[in-house]
């Protein structure tokens, strides 16, 4: 390359002598713009304190919210992971799962359901204890995903569900006697102290069970529990008791102490709540994609800007993905056994196609909270389970041979049925 003049503005102009091609020796500053929006997001400064009131942030850092920063695949065992939601309107949360020293995994859906925390649980290497607040659709993911896995229920959480029945205040004797048990289970420090409370609490089952089988006649004429909470509150902590979940933090094989409450993941939510409120403001969208920087930050091995340019994928990325995992349609049902067919039905017909911007009848979008675009084609297909699933399922043989790294092959489309995605290295 050789000087060639400059441009009409100034800038030094190079020609390549053996092809002769001229152009501008140009300077890529999108990963200077990525830490620049990045450093924002997770900080407290408004736009308006910014220069120009944030008129040049926002136009640098308009293509970088199109970017989807997802969860690495952890190979690492750890012997304790925290595991909870964080709900980010009626129909959206991030599923998080960390350590005490940083996050593992994260995903976001349409509710805390089993298809969720299968999907964040199965690209992670099952732990010796999990802690969790009892969030639905958490158990039957543990048995699928991680069934070797032991479960603590958060004893606070557990308090909570009794102080909701009794009130702080309880007028009734065995809601003071329950709310009373309630308080010395935050303060059960070893296995003796463990069994000396579920001795009280059978005392107390076994003294107001007469009490609590009370039942009063509804208007309609059924029949219904007098004192409802408390049964509830009853029969939650029995099945906790009988499940064994209470106090397996106590458990005498453990070569340390284990947590009884998931008080580092609700530090972390309340972390991500805090920067929500910074920038409040942000469409749904925006938001997932907040708490989805946040916890990569936050992971083991955040990469560098300019790695994470080259490798998550975009809103244009994914679109294009479900459009081409859409291309084929459900095949037609199987015919009776027995039945005769012609030979125009054994021919073989490619299946029809559709186009973007088309409504195949029996397909699902998972991506419908991704990209305001996204939503204006598909608004008309309905919507089912979680935006994404792992690509690599429940199985957790060989996780030696999967690589930790973040690159958009390993995310694929999973509510089109009998649809299988191109692999990226085939998409244009």
């Amino acid at each position: 390359m050789i000087r060639h003049g400059k441009t009409s503005t100034g800038r030094q102009r190079w020609r390549c002598q053996p092809c002769k091609i001229t152009t501008l020796n140009e300077i890529d500053s999108t990963a200077k713009h990525l830490d620049e929006f990045v450093a924002w997001l997770l900080g407290r400064r408004r736009q308006a304190d910014l220069p120009g009131g944030g008129r040049s942030f926002r136009s640098r850092c308009e293509p970088l919210w199109q970017l989807w920063p997802f969860s690495p695949i952890v190979d690492e065992v750890h012997e304790v992971i925290f595991v909870d939601g964080i709900h980010l309107g009626r129909n959206a949360v991030v599923l998080i799962a960390q350590t005490p020293d940083c996050v593992l995994g994260w995903y976001a859906a349409r509710s805390e359901n089993s298809r969720a925390w299968g999907a964040l649980m199965s690209r992670i290497a099952p732990p010796a204890l999990v802690v969790t607040d009892g969030g639905s659709g958490f158990a039957r993911a543990c048995k699928k995903v991680w069934p070797t896995m032991r479960v603590q229920r958060c004893t606070f959480h557990a308090y909570c569900r009794i102080r909701q029945a009794t009130t702080t205040r309880p007028k009734l004797a065995a809601s003071q006697g329950l709310y009373a048990l309630g308080q010395q289970l935050l303060h059960v420090e070893g296995r003796e102290d463990a069994q000396e409370w579920i001795g009280a609490y059978q005392g107390w089952c076994t003294r107001w069970k007469d009490f609590l089988e009370e039942k009063t006649r509804r208007p309609d004429g059924g029949w219904e529990y007098t004192h409802e909470r408390l049964v509830r509150a009853r029969n939650s902590l029995n099945k906790l008791i009988r499940q064994g979940l209470l106090f397996t933090y106590l458990d005498p094989t453990w070569t340390h102490q284990m947590p009884a409450m998931t008080n580092q993941i609700e530090s972390t939510n309340a972390r991500l709540r805090q920067m929500l409120r910074d920038h409040r403001g942000m469409r749904l969208t925006r938001r997932i994609k907040a708490v989805f920087w946040w916890c990569y930050t936050h992971s083991a091995h955040p990469q560098p800007a300019a790695t994470i340019l080259a490798t998550m994928p975009t809103d244009t990325y994914l679109e294009n993905a479900w459009y081409q995992a859409c291309q084929t349609t459900k095949p037609p049902p199987p015919s009776p056994a027995g039945a005769t067919q012609s030979a125009s039905t054994n021919s073989t017909t490619p299946p029809p196609t559709t186009t973007p911007g088309t409504n195949p009848s029996n397909t699902k979008c998972p991506i419908t909270l991704m990209s305001r675009r996204v939503r204006q084609r598909c608004h008309k297909l309905p919507f089912r389970g979680p935006l994404l699933r792992a690509p690599l399922g429940g199985d957790h043989t060989g996780w030696h041979e999967r690589t930790n790294d973040c690159h958009p092959s390993h995310v694929r489309v999973d509510s089109c049925p009998n649809v299988q995605l191109t692999p990226t290295s085939a998409i244009p």
